[in-house]
């Protein structure tokens, strides 16, 4: 039985007007947002339907892409146990199993308890295990579900978790007893995410406002019924995000409250959990900073990393119990214009430095000796482009720090390193199922040179024996937002596409962080328009040096990259085939001037304040994707969006494509609306899975990949 085609969904326009600043704008789908409305809820089913049909030619090749990330991963597989007191923790997945099992085994007396007990090689799990949640059974019955906090006394008795069903990030904190594997009674709802424990009487947790801002921090005292939590710390400045923590030695309870541009930092004996926390520093507007805990010769100190001397951070410590101002810390690392400081990481016996130079992200250590600080000395690696990272470091007196290795084409890999001899252990890597040889494929850096001349990272990434004497398909991939950098990562799925002939390119654009503290800067605020300009610029370079051309590029951004999707569809949608914009942000100028939205008002540190300072609004206004769409052609589009996401809401990208088709003389618009995940997607590995596949199986059409 065969069905007529179905038209592309036309939204009906019912027009309101925006009017700030003696500025108006007509907007004829703003009764999107009302996704109670059964208007809007036809219209999404309407735009999937018209989306299913449109790509029904993609099935055959989704389910070939589909069945190559399933057939190259070791579904039934376990991650290497990481100490935390007097227990082994890992993680473990089924083949046919949607999500893992979290487990556990003691420490075994007699042996080394640095030494992760040796990996099963069917991945079957450790002799003595205590499965201590299975995500199937919690998840069983729920179209969508995520773990928010996952946390067990020092004791190992208690577990706090909590699980989230519907995918807007309001969770609900279950404790279980790991002796009895019992429910305990307290049970909290409408908690963010997150939970420390101080001792086994206390736990900590954190709570959102009306614009699910995470703004306060609460203290549940076990037994007790949830109406009787005290509100610890409630920040009222509605720019800044609130978090509570521990410090490694489990000595220190931390709060810190942070905007985009500045932090503040309260502190709390953890033998004293219902005592009031005190400030270190109280907040200066964009200072940042950031307190570890260190005990030398028993005298305790505070390491600070901190922008007080410089927008790339320097370190300073001082002693515990006597603060003095930031400018004033005895420097450990100082400032330098060409090294971005993130962070340090603090243990009995060392320090890591964690920082970033020439685009890449660097470990470096110092030793303890003497009961002294000492020097860093950077880990060195071969490879050009790679990440290197901490990964599972628990515990205060461990003479080891585990580092994950990844590059573009080599799978990740798990070292201990054992800081006082250098001795680097390979613990596991990634298996690919079906083999592969990394020599395959290859790696490397371009530059590009951005309208105003500065040159800007390009990391490339394809097969090995391609074809580079003529152009070939390519995928351009960016972000460009909140300092995040892009750094190099291997990817089963990407397989798929470089073997089909694929060049998989990343444009590092300002905005993002992998060139220092100014990189970001440059590409925020009133000079947001460099990030649109340098993937243009980038794109332009790749067309030029013959990588490849217009009708076989196809760009693709997510969330903050989901704008610069749209902004670009906007200013050069004739360098592109197609693009695809997954949980795009293209609606920025209404979300922004709307502060009971979620996120909003901490926006303001990133875009500007368009609600108070016209100029600001005038400059969003003249990049907003949604409101510059004119009558000209465009490339094709796909947008993939989420019903329940909270941090980039659904009726966005559903104007964006709506207006899209409207106005537009050429392209095809696409939306993909999922009815019951939230802003990562649909939830379950498979579920995960065949979602890549079919973003990849249009890619791969739209870049003329394959027939």
């Amino acid at each position: 039985m065969t069905h007529d085609p179905i038209s592309a969904p036309v939204a009906p326009i019912h027009p309101t007007t925006r009017s700030f600043h003696g500025r108006d704008f007509v907007d004829n789908y703003e009764w999107l947002r009302d996704k109670e409305s059964q208007e809007t809820l036809d219209y999404l089913n309407a735009e999937n339907a018209y989306t299913k049909q449109q790509t029904a030619d993609l099935d055959d090749l989704t389910e070939q892409v589909f069945q190559e990330i399933k057939g190259r991963t070791k579904e039934t597989d376990m991650s290497t146990p990481q100490r935390a007191g007097d227990f082994w923790y890992y993680g473990r997945t089924i083949e046919g199993k949607n999500y893992g099992l979290s487990c556990r085994v003691p420490v075994e007396e007699g042996t080394d308890p640095w030494i992760p007990p040796t990996l099963p090689e069917d991945g079957s799990g450790l002799p003595g295990e205590q499965i201590i949640l299975d995500m199937n059974e919690l998840a069983e019955g729920h179209d969508f579900f995520s773990i928010g906090a996952s946390s067990v006394t020092t004791s190992g008795r208690y577990l706090a978790y909590s699980v989230d069903t519907a995918g807007n990030e309001r969770f609900t904190m279950y404790v279980k007893d790991l002796e009895t594997g019992e429910l305990l009674p307290d049970t909290l709802e409408g908690v963010f995410y997150g939970a420390t424990w101080a001792g086994e009487d206390y736990l900590f947790y954190q709570r959102v406002d009306e614009a699910w801002r995470p703004d306060s921090v609460w203290r549940h005292k076990m037994g007790t019924a949830p109406e009787e939590d005290v509100l610890v710390y409630r920040e009222e400045d509605e720019k800044f995000n609130v978090g509570v923590g521990a410090d490694r030695a489990d000595r220190i309870l931390v709060i810190e409250s942070s905007s985009k541009i500045t932090s503040e930092t309260r502190v709390l004996d953890m033998q004293d959990p219902e005592g009031e926390f005190t400030v270190l520093w109280p907040r200066e507007q964009g200072i940042e900073y950031g307190v570890d805990y260190v005990e030398l010769h028993g005298t305790e100190y505070w390491v600070v990393t901190h922008n007080a001397h410089g927008p790339n951070f320097s370190v300073g410590q001082c002693r515990r119990d006597s603060v003095v101002p930031l400018r004033e810390l005895d420097e450990l690392v100082r400032h330098d214009d060409e090294v971005r400081i993130e962070g340090v990481d603090t243990y009995r016996d060392f320090m890591a430095l964690v920082y970033r130079r020439g685009g890449i992200g660097r470990v470096a250590f110092m030793q303890f000796n003497g009961g002294e600080f000492g020097e860093f000395e950077e880990l060195r690696f071969d490879e050009e482009l790679y990440t290197v990272g901490a990964s599972g470091n628990p515990e205060w007196d461990a003479p080891v720090y585990r580092l994950a290795y990844v590059s573009f084409t080599q799978p990740a890999q798990l070292f201990d390193y054992r800081v006082a001899t250098g001795e680097k252990t390979l613990l596991k890597e990634q298996e690919i199922l079906g083999g592969y040889n990394p020599e395959e494929y290859t790696s490397y850096r371009q530059w590009a040179k951005a309208e105003d001349g500065t040159l800007v990272p390009v990391s490339i990434v394809h097969r090995a024996d391609l074809d580079r004497s003529q152009p070939q398909p390519t995928l351009l991939y960016a972000y460009g937002s909140y300092e995040t950098s892009i750094d190099p990562g291997f990817s089963i799925a990407r397989l798929s596409l470089m073997d089909r002939g694929m060049i998989f390119a990343i444009a590092h654009v300002r905005g993002g962080g992998e060139l220092g503290r100014l990189w970001y800067d440059n590409g925020k605020l009133m000079k947001k328009k460099n990030t649109f300009t340098d993937f243009i610029a980038v794109a332009d370079m790749l067309i030029d040096e013959g990588l490849t051309t217009s009708s076989q590029l196809v760009a693709e951004g997510g969330s903050a990259g989901g704008l610069l999707m749209g902004a670009i569809a906007n200013m050069a949608p004739e360098k592109f085939a197609g693009i695809q914009a997954i949980v795009p942000f293209v609606d920025p100028l209404t979300s922004i001037l709307m502060p009971e939205l979620p996120l909003t008002v901490t926006e303001w540190d990133e875009w500007g304040d368009p609600y108070h300072d016209p100029e600001v609004y005038d400059y969003m206004a003249s990049y907003a994707p949604y409101e510059n769409i004119e009558a000209k052609e465009y490339p094709n589009i796909l947008a993939v969006t989420s019903l329940n996401d909270t941090r980039v809401l659904y009726v966005e990208p559903a104007k964006w494509i709506a207006e899209l088709r409207a106005k537009a003389t050429g392209g095809e618009f696409l939306l993909k609306c999922e009815m019951s995940a939230g802003h990562g997607g649909v939830s379950g590995r498979y579920d995960r899975w065949r979602q890549t596949a079919f973003e990849y199986a249009w890619t791969l059409k739209t870049a003329t990949a394959v027939e």
